[in-house]
C-alpha cells in the first residue's frame, strides 16, 4: 500500500528547514500541494528571513512539485489568517496542518525570565492554537483534515532547563485530547509528533555521534503516516533514528477508602494499592476519571447509581 496525498494541500509550519523542511519536501514528493511557512528567525525567535522558505520551495519545484512559501509567525494570528486564506485562494482547500514552529529559551527555572517563558508558550503552544483555529472551519466544512501538534519528550517527561518548553508541550497533548472529541463527526483526525532529531535546536546538547543519527529524515516518516487518510487518531506518535514508539497517558485503578480513611494517613496507609499499575488504562475522555471514581465509591458504599 502506497501512502499518498494527490489532491491534498498542506500547511508545514517553521519548514524552513531541519524537521519542518524535511516534512514539507516529503509531502510534496507524495502529491500534497505545499505552504512552506517560516519567520526565518534564530533558534530563539529572533530576527526574521524568507530565504529559507523560498529555497525549501524551490526544491519541491525542482522536484516537479508544488508550493508557496509564507512569512507569517504563528504567534500573530492575522498573520496566520493570511497564511490560511493564501492557500485557499491559491488551491481551495486546507486538508493537513503540521504545527512544526517552534523556539528554544532554554534556561533554569530559578535564572529564567518570565517574558522567555511567554515567548515559547506563544510560540509553541498559541502558535498550535492560531494555526489550528484559522484551518478548523474549512476542514470542518470540507469534512476532512489532518492536524498534528508537536509534542516534546520534554513536555511529556521533563527536561532540566526547559521548564517554558515543557509546559508548552505538554499543552498541545491536552490541545489535541479535546479536539480529537470535537473534530470526531467531521472526519478530522489530530495526533501528536514527539521527535527526537538533530537540528539546529538540539545541536550541541548531545553527542555528534548520536546527532547524526537523528536525522529529520528518520522522523519525518511518523509524520506522514499522522495525516494519511488512515491515520490514527489521538495518538502520540516518537520517533528518532528510525525508531518509533507511543507514548500513553495512563491511570491506575485505584481504590475506593471507606469514609473513616479518606484523610491524607489513609492515603498513606493505602498508596500500594493506590500507585498499583496492574490494571492500568490510557482514558479516552476526562468523565471516563469520574464516572470510574463514582462507580468505586456507589460499590463500596453499597448503594445503586440508578
Amino acid at each position: 500500500m502506497s501512502i499518498r496525498y494527490d489532491g491534498r494541500v498542506a500547511i508545514v509550519t517553521g519548514a524552513g528547514q531541519g524537521l519542518g523542511r524535511s516534512h514539507a519536501i516529503e509531502l510534496a514528493k507524495r502529491g500534497a500541494k505545499v505552504v512552506v511557512n517560516d519567520l526565518g528567525g534564530a533558534a530563539d525567535g529572533t530576527g526574521s528571513s524568507s530565504e529559507a522558505a523560498l529555497a525549501v520551495v524551490a526544491e519541491i519545484e525542482a522536484a516537479g512539485g508544488e508550493a508557496v512559501a509564507n512569512g507569517a509567525n504563528v504567534a500573530k494570528y492575522d498573520e496566520v489568517e493570511a497564511m490560511v486564506a493564501q492557500a485557499m485562494e491559491k488551491w481551495g482547500r486546507v486538508d493537513i496542518l503540521i504545527n512544526n514552529a517552534g523556539i528554544l529559551r532554554d534556561k533554569s527555572f530559578a535564572k529564567g525570565s518570565l517574558d522567555d517563558f511567554r515567548m515559547v508558550l506563544e510560540v509553541h503552544l498559541m502558535g498550535t492554537v492560531n494555526c489550528t483555529k484559522a484551518c478548523w472551519d474549512i476542514m470542518r466544512e470540507q469534512e476532512y483534515g489532518r492536524v498534528v501538534v508537536t509534542t516534546s519528550s520534554s513536555g511529556l517527561y521533563g527536561n532540566f532547563g526547559q521548564t517554558n518548553y515543557g509546559a508548552a508541550k505538554m499543552g498541545v497533548i491536552g490541545m489535541m485530547n479535546t479536539l480529537v472529541q470535537e473534530g470526531a463527526k467531521y472526519n478530522i483526525r489530530v495526533n501528536a509528533l514527539a521527535p527526537t532529531a538533530g537540528t539546529r535546536m538540539t545541536e550541541g546538547l548531545i553527542p555528534e555521534k548520536a546527532f547524526e543519527l537523528l536525522t529529520p529524515e528518520t522522523v519525518t516518516p511518523a509524520v506522514l503516516y499522522l495525516v494519511s487518510e488512515d491515520s490514527p487518531n489521538r495518538t502520540i506518535l516518537c520517533a528518532g533514528a528510525g525508531a518509533f514508539a507511543v507514548s500513553k497517558i495512563v491511570e491506575t485503578q485505584g481504590t475506593w477508602l471507606p469514609p473513616e480513611e479518606q484523610t491524607p494517613e489513609g492515603i498513606a496507609a493505602h498508596w500500594d494499592t493506590i500507585t498499583a499499575a496492574d490494571n492500568d488504562r490510557a482514558l479516552q475522555a476526562g468523565f471516563e476519571q469520574s464516572g470510574k471514581m463514582v462507580t468505586q465509591a456507589a460499590a463500596g458504599l453499597g448503594i445503586s447509581l440508578e
